[in-house]
């Protein structure tokens, strides 16, 4: 049993028959049961049920549900009161206007990351313009890449901006079970075709497979915060969130191996915590003086992606 999870949850009320009435006995059960968001919970869950968005749910308050999916709602609202999180639920989690498969191989997609993407794509965008048109493509690496929520929505958005040729994408992660994953969304998205997926540790020091953009959201949560985080967090894989100590462990390491992954005039983007702008500052003094070092806020205003790149003389 994951740490913290609720064993004392109450059972689910048998949900009435009318839509409305229904997400009114949900919202108020997951109230009772400790979710900090008790009526989107109810909203998603029952949504999932139903096959409907948020939109037509509240549409058709006084539609009927079948026992069939009184039953399978009921059966998610007790699982979500136990502290799993609702994106494992639904198996789906929305990331950069894409939905994304997720399970409990995987850390599920922050919102915060899409500030990495959002920079990323701003990154390629000047890049192409810059560089000649030799025929040579761009490489962007997600090293981590845990579902593949990264690599597979910057493809997906590069494709619609017609990007594509002119780039190559490589996605990594020590873990085969989320390759695995990160592999199953990149085809449900048709971008499968150009995203070289393989097993390492980091970038494997890169032996010559250096990239144009190295990209990482790895774990960054230090180790005594890691049994404090919500009760969902528990339910994901330990290895994507405990970052050791100060929560920079894995990205000291691969602040290492940037000389050899990172091409002449690339650069790279980190997802980091909000209160890890100081020790980062000094970790890359050490491990890398010849860099430049940009933090860049999220939507949020919280500092949330380091921008690393050798400094030009």
């Amino acid at each position: 049993m994951p740490a913290n999870r609720s064993s004392s949850a109450p059972s689910p009320p048998a949900l009435p028959a009318t839509v409305g009435a229904a997400l009114t006995a949900a919202t108020a059960y997951l109230q009772r049961s400790g979710s900090p968001t008790p009526r989107l919970d109810a909203e998603l869950l029952l949504g999932h049920a139903l096959g409907a968005d948020r939109a037509g749910l509240l549409a058709a308050p006084a539609a009927l549900l079948s026992d069939g999916r009184r039953s399978a709602t009921a059966a998610m609202l007790e699982r979500r009161a136990h502290g799993e999180p609702v994106a494992y639920i639904r198996g789906l989690k929305e990331f950069f206007g894409i939905a994304l498969a997720v399970d409990a191989r995987a850390l599920i997609p922050r919102p915060e990351t899409e500030t990495l993407v959002e920079l990323a794509l701003t990154w390629l965008r000047a890049a192409l313009t810059d560089r000649p048109r030799d025929g040579t493509q761009l490489i962007s690496w997600d090293v981590g890449t845990g579902a593949g929520a990264i690599v597979v929505a910057l493809a997906v958005e590069c494709r619609r901006h017609g990007y594509l040729a002119d780039l190559r994408f490589r996605a990594t992660d020590i873990s085969s079970d989320a390759l695995g994953l990160a592999v199953e969304n990149a085809v449900a998205h048709g971008v499968a075709d150009v995203i070289e997926f393989g097993q390492l540790d980091l970038t494997g020091e890169a032996h010559g497979q250096s990239a144009d953009l190295v990209l990482a959201n790895l774990p960054y949560v230090p180790s005594t915060a890691v049994p404090e985080l919500p009760v969902a967090a528990h339910f994901e894989p330990p290895l994507a969130l405990d970052g050791g100590a100060d929560g920079l462990d894995v990205i000291r390491r691969l602040l290492d191996q940037l000389p050899s992954a990172v091409a002449p005039r690339g650069a790279a983007l980190l997802e980091i915590g909000s209160d890890q702008v100081t020790a980062l500052r000094a970790a890359v003094a050490a491990a890398l003086p010849d860099w430049s070092l940009t933090i860049h806020d999220d939507l949020g205003g919280a500092p949330r992606v380091a921008e690393l790149a050798r400094i030009e003389r």
